[in-house]
């Protein structure tokens, strides 16, 4: 059974940080690419960062310079580092492994971590 387990969520105040952690379980989680994605209230959900098997990394536009996304393939984990937080960052931000295998993609999701940033 494939899991996604993200962590690191919570309340924080405009300008702090966090770290999400999504734990991969169930695959093999260095031919999978990651990525995370965010929805925000009555908004479509986006991507926010990736980072290839190989270790090339992408970043929305609107949100260069203030993430980090990594990976470690001995635990089966990704992580995104978000600085300097911002009110509209508010939203569920979501972990997801693909891969594209002689056409074929096979995808997980995870169930979503909440950011809240408030004052």
């Amino acid at each position: 059974q494939v899991q996604l387990v993200e962590s690191g969520g919570g309340l924080v105040q405009p300008g702090g940080s966090l770290r999400l952690s999504c734990a991969a379980s169930g695959i093999i989680f260095s031919i999978y690419n990651m990525a995370w994605y965010r929805q925000a209230p009555g908004k479509q959900r986006e991507l926010v960062a990736a980072i290839t098997t190989g270790g090339s990394t992408n970043y929305a536009d609107s949100l260069k310079g203030r993430l980090t996304i990594s990976r470690d393939n001995a635990k089966n984990t990704v992580y995104l580092r978000m600085n300097s937080l911002k009110p509209e960052d508010t939203a569920v931000y979501y972990c997801y492994a693909h891969k594209w295998d002689g056409g074929t993609t096979t995808d997980y999701w995870g169930q979503g971590t909440q950011v809240t940033v408030s004052s």
